[in-house]
């Protein structure tokens, strides 16, 4: 790159460079040099949102569906602060993104004064030192001869190790100001050392600066092939990783050639069908029966690229898998130090060089006996224990949730991209949904933020070069980023907008009908959290939109009408507000005000004790 140009212009190359192909932003006076350059870059398309945080979370959407860097363009003050909430969930789950802000003028930029002051230049906030806990790197360029080298530990940062977010404050002077790219010093990415000490990154950054991935497992290979061959009931665990590392086809050959159940941890359901041989349920607190039996009986765990959060373990921690020798790979070596997991064999590994290297020992294995039988078993739970069950597809009216999530899941193509935001649609639709290959079904798991749903949807779509998306949404998050029904419309998206009203927030109505009975509040519209029509407000936008309130409205012509037809469209569906979470762990208030939680595999509506001690093995 020669000659002079602006450093606005030259971000705007280094990202395009870097594969980005779309930047998302909220326009603003404070990043006006930034907003230009992106909009006039030739490869670079702007897709403009009503509020930050969205853009954001489109931006994370569009990563999970492309792989492709995600870039976040807002300007100063009230713009960085609204991206803080959509930036952090992709720090937490691993998201490549490159943020650019504008910033106040240098002169009025209050770090370069020593005056305790509240704020110096005009809607002015120290924003780097909001985002530097939740980004690998954040940085103000002060000096314009630096730019080449910040854009060097960003793009390098963000898409490497862990990937994650950077942020990169640039105040409108020095977005202005003219360079030549060819006389700026670089930055080697080879040269770790001179990262280690560098403040602007988080620690979770230094930390796997100071430790790098192996790329040679012979010794841990050896081992994790001797506790499979010793072990009776191995298990295998696949996380959002397997997709990060770009493993998923090779993983799909490993569960072959291991023949031995495989259960997907919490927002890695789409990484094995349910229709696969070796499929076993999907464990968790939220999960299924059969995932966690399949767990909680193992004798042998291997983890590849699952984090094992709470919502994993539970808060049970102890009894997790607590019979089991548990092998874990992760590339961030912290992770598996957690003080909630005790880990036998830690190996701290990027999946794309280890599922290689273990396929490659692999080689002409046969499955021992042992193992296809266990296989067998946890089989037969999937099938004896579904999640949907025949009463709830009888009831017609009101429409159970679980039964919609199991007829919608049937009427997708193998190609479909599904976004849910968190409470009922995620935990609804990542418990009863039958995946098939080539399916995708996500959401922000970390963060897990009300009002997900849309924006990420409007991402995802955009990476697919406008191929319909389904947006599940729960009633209350949709609210959370209502506005982004506009750029729906505006952009003509073929976003299927499915609206589950089921009165409101109902994860908060169900702990509050647990421990507060007494005061339930701030839960739906009998109680302070008013909601809209929203066929009414779709129609108001020039949305098409269409109610379902049972199983034969959602199998009607009109409904097929709406999702088939090119552009934006919201169907809301009238679901039953009684159903709660089924089944998931249920911890119980002691007298002392302390919770206790049972293991993983006693979960809500409870077994009989003699059914679930025949699902427990007792060596």
């Amino acid at each position: 790159m020669t000659g002079h140009l602006r450093v606005a212009d030259y971000i705007a190359q280094r990202c395009a460079e870097a594969g980005a192909r779309h930047v998302f932003l909220v326009t603003g006076g404070g990043a006006m040099h930034l907003n230009d350059a992106f909009g006039r870059h030739p490869q670079l398309s702007p897709i403009c949102f009503h509020h930050e945080q969205a853009a954001a979370m489109a931006a994370e959407g569009h990563y999970r569906t492309s792989r492709r860097l995600a870039v976040l363009n807002v300007t100063t003050g009230p713009g960085g602060i609204n991206a803080l909430n959509g930036v952090y969930g992709a720090y937490v789950d691993s998201i490549a993104m490159l943020v650019v802000s504008g910033q106040v003028k240098r002169e009025t930029y209050l770090r370069n004064y020593p005056q305790p002051l509240r704020q110096l230049g005009d809607q002015e906030v120290d924003i780097v030192s909001m985002a530097r806990p939740i980004t690998k790197y954040a940085t103000t360029v002060q000096n314009p001869c630096e730019i080449r080298r910040v854009m060097d530990k960003a793009i390098f940062l963000s898409t490497h190790g862990r990937p994650g977010p950077v942020w990169i404050d640039v105040p409108v002077d020095v977005q202005s100001t003219q360079i030549d790219p060819s006389d700026l010093p670089g930055w080697d990415s080879a040269d770790h050392e001179s990262l280690l000490d560098d403040p602007e990154l988080c620690p979770n950054t230094r930390a796997w600066l100071a430790q790098q991935p192996t790329t040679t497992f012979d010794t841990a290979l050896d081992a994790l092939l001797a506790a499979l061959k010793e072990a009776k009931r191995p298990v295998l665990m696949a996380g959002t990783g397997i997709r990060l590392s770009g493993m998923q086809e090779a993983f799909i050959t490993l569960c072959l050639r291991l023949g031995i159940p495989v259960v997907t941890g919490w927002n890695a359901h789409d990484s094995l069908t349910d229709d696969h041989p070796c499929y076993a349920g999907r464990p968790g607190t939220v999960g299924d029966r059969a995932g966690n039996f399949t767990v909680q009986n193992a004798d042998l765990l291997i983890v590849l690229g699952c984090r094992l959060n709470i919502r994993q373990i539970s808060y049970n921690w102890q009894s997790f898998a607590a019979g089991a020798r548990k092998f874990m790979v992760d590339i961030d070596a912290v992770e598996m130090d957690k003080p909630t997991l005790s880990i036998d064999y830690k190996i701290h590994a990027d999946l794309a060089d280890f599922i290689p290297a273990l396929l490659k020992r692999l080689d002409g294995y046969t499955p021992a006996r042992e193992h296809q039988d266990y296989l067998r078993w946890c089989r037969d739970r999937v099938s004896r224990y579904p999640v949907v069950s025949t009463a709830q597809r009888t009831t017609n009216r009101p429409l159970n949730p679980y039964y919609f999530v199991e007829l919608l899941f049937a009427k997708l193509d193998e190609d479909a991209v599904v976004v849910t935001g968190n409470g009922s649609a995620c935990v609804m639709g990542f418990q009863a949904a039958r995946l098939r290959a080539g399916q995708r079904l996500f959401t922000n798991s970390g963060d897990a933020s009300m009002g997900y749903d849309l924006p990420a949807a409007i991402g995802a779509c955009i990476a697919r070069n406008k191929q319909r998306v389904i947006c599940l949404a729960g009633d209350g998050s949709l609210m959370m980023n209502l506005q982004e029904l506009q750029t729906l419309v505006g952009y003509q998206l073929p976003v299927k907008v499915i609206v589950l009203n089921n009165a409101g927030y109902l994860s908060i109505r169900q702990t509050q009908s647990a421990y507060f009975q007494d005061n339930m509040f701030g839960i739906g519209p009998d109680n302070g959290v008013s909601l809209p029509d929203f066929v009414a407000v779709a129609h108001s936008l020039g949305l098409p939109a269409h109610r379902v309130a049972s199983a034969e409205d959602w199998l009607s012509q009109a409904t097929e009408d709406l999702l088939s037809a090119p552009g934006p469209a919201l169907i809301e569906v009238v679901v039953d507000p009684a159903q709660g979470f089924s089944p998931k762990l249920a911890s119980r208030k002691l007298p002392d005000g302390s919770m206790s939680t049972p293991a993983l595999d006693d979960m809500s509506p409870f077994l009989d004790r003699d059914e679930l001690a025949a699902s427990r093995f007792s060596d």
